[in-house]
């Protein structure tokens, strides 16, 4: 964006200087004008049908059933979609026998693209840490920069990834680890694709899919406001369940042009970077998170973390396999958002 400081300076040029420095800066205009009209991120222009004129009470019941709504989608793309869903879950590998495998799944259920980008740093990381190489799906809308090569964190796409990863897996040796980053409301973590895609998933609803696939090893990692609503369900003792908040808090970071999230920078970007155990970067995480809430003066998110009882029998066969080295941050800090406040 031009800097309105520079206008008006009183400093005096040539004809011919002038000219070309006006032609320069069309140019640049021009180009800046093709780059916009080769992509814009999609945007939230419309109120979402059914969830946008019941009460919380129905979209609730609605949440559990698992209904979503899709409008207004090209049959070109939805075709395109499916292939990207299909390519991504074929290149799943299988278990292999006598390894504790942890299949990661990073999803972005919202597509403003500071979801996207946390989701696909997400997968890096959790892939990294956990040895998930050949083992990881991330789905996401677009990074802010083009059109999304992967298939949307929309929630029939993330029950497809569940199940595949459920088909692959050896139940009684292997985890799921599960990263989810959207908004959030009491009854639920949002799905909300642009103007084209509506719904929602709770807690009942992913406590019942998890559970008729048979998926008991987990880590379940829910990135939205009000995420501590899927504590209760999802806790037991071969479960590790941190979220971003309690159930009655909102978090913070969600701007549609950060990189992260607070939860994911402090989380993913910062703890689960260095070689330390899952109760540590809980830890961690939850420091960080306060530290930057006190710094900005807002209302405590409280993050949630709950460690099953049982989790250290594959826990510690994951942890032995984790990188010793540091890897370093990356992207914008998500405190860089209380500037100026």
């Amino acid at each position: 964006m031009r800097d309105q400081r520079s206008c008006g300076t009183g400093v005096k040029m040539g004809r011919n200087a002038f000219v070309a420095k006006w032609l320069l800066g069309l140019a640049v205009l021009l180009a800046a004008g093709a780059a916009a009209q080769r992509y814009q991120p999609a945007e939230h222009t419309q109120g979402p049908p059914f969830f946008g004129n019941i009460t919380p009470d129905q979209a609730a019941i609605l949440s559990d059933m698992g209904l979503t709504s899709e409008r207004d989608r090209d049959p070109a793309w939805t075709l395109a979609e499916h292939r990207r869903l299909d390519r991504t879950l074929s290149a799943v590998q299988p278990q292999r026998k006598g390894v504790v495998d942890a299949y990661v799944v990073a999803v972005a259920l919202d597509s403003d693209p500071v979801f996207g980008r946390e989701a696909r740093e997400a997968g890096k990381v959790l892939s990294r840490r956990y040895d998930a190489a050949g083992r990881t799906i991330v789905l996401a809308g677009t990074d802010g920069s083009a059109d999304s090569t992967l298939p949307r964190g929309a929630p029939e796409n993330i029950a497809a990834a569940l199940a595949r990863v459920a088909e692959v897996m050896d139940k009684s040796e292997d985890v799921l680890i599960l990263y989810t980053t959207s908004h959030g409301a009491p009854m639920g973590i949002v799905y909300n694709d642009g103007d084209h895609g509506y719904g929602m998933i709770s807690p009942q609803r992913l406590w019942t899919m998890l559970g008729q696939l048979g998926i008991a090893r987990r880590m379940v990692l829910v990135s939205a406001c009000y995420s501590g609503v899927f504590v209760p369900l999802l806790s037991n003792v071969d479960s590790v369940v941190i979220t971003a908040s309690s159930d009655d808090r909102t978090s913070f970071g969600c701007q549609a042009d950060s990189d992260w999230t607070f939860f994911g920078d402090a989380l993913i970007n910062h703890a689960l970077r260095k070689p330390q155990d899952i109760t540590a970067a809980g830890t961690e995480a939850t420091r960080l998170i306060g530290e930057w809430e006190a710094r900005g003066n807002l209302t405590p998110s409280r993050p949630q973390v709950s460690i099953g009882a049982n989790t250290a029998l594959w826990l510690d066969a994951l942890d032995r396999r984790r990188p010793k080295d540091v890897t370093a941050p990356v992207g914008k800090p998500a405190v860089s958002l209380l500037e100026g406040r």
